[in-house]
């Protein structure tokens, strides 16, 4: 899902930025774009604060009674969001302030459909090549993003799996192996090895037939008939025609 924040003091201000909204999710209906309406700053901001809400993109006013939008976003960013703020205003005269807030785009009102349109389409974009670099994954009650690179193993555990980052930290997944590999192997230093674990081949330090180690100095002992494929996997990855 992509949670999309409007925020406007006006109504009739929110009622046509949803309008719009509401075509882009229609004509883009693979993307699960969820839409909710605030008038008052303070309110999304309760709901940030409370953890019972968390947007990927505000779509903001600048002017509203009790607070500003700028004020807003930085408050948004003192609790740890990495939201995209998007400022939409009648003035440029809080433009660079907009951005010291790390807001992508300031809009003047009245927005153009079209020119909506293209800020979200590139905040897709950015969005979809950020979701490369991570496993966006359920732990228990929660959602974790976990950067890809981090992954050093996976090991199958009857009805759950457990995964292992490379500071040692550990997650119990309840998903299947096959579902897991799935999930990365669009990123080429991941294998299989025998059906019990699934390797990321840039934290692999060296191979026996016996056992991986890893270079945090964990070591993962191989199933029996895993280390033939193990190991042409790990030369194919790290060699070239020319250096083996």
């Amino acid at each position: 899902m992509y949670y999309i924040a409007l925020c406007d003091d006006k109504e009739e201000e929110l009622e046509k930025a949803e309008s719009m909204l509401k075509i882009y999710k229609q004509q883009h209906s693979d993307r699960g774009l969820m839409i909710r309406k605030f008038q008052k700053a303070a309110d999304l901001l309760e709901a940030v604060r409370d953890k019972t809400y968390m947007p990927d993109l505000v779509l903001m006013d600048i002017f509203m009674p009790g607070e500003l939008g700028v004020d807003a976003a930085r408050k948004l960013r003192e609790m740890g969001s990495g939201c995209e703020i998007v400022f939409q205003t009648v003035t440029k005269e809080f433009a660079l302030e907009a951005f010291s807030v790390d807001a992508v785009q300031y809009l003047l009102k009245p927005v153009a459909q079209d020119e909506l349109f293209l800020v979200l389409d590139k905040l897709w974009k950015k969005r979809q090549k950020e979701e490369q670099k991570f496993l966006v994954i359920r732990v228990g009650n929660s959602i974790c993003r976990i950067p890809v690179q981090e992954i050093t193993y996976v090991e199958a555990q009857k009805k759950f799996q457990n995964l292992y980052l490379s500071d040692g930290t550990q997650y119990m997944l309840r998903l299947t192996m096959a579902k897991i590999y799935e999930m990365l192997s669009e990123h080429e230093a991941f294998v299989k090895a025998g059906v019990s674990y699934i390797i990321n081949l840039i934290h692999v330090k060296s191979i026996s037939a016996q056992s991986v180690k890893l270079d945090n100095g964990m070591q993962i002992y191989l199933p029996r008939g895993a280390y033939p494929g193990l190991k042409e996997q790990y030369f194919r990855f790290y060699c070239t025609e020319d250096d083996c």
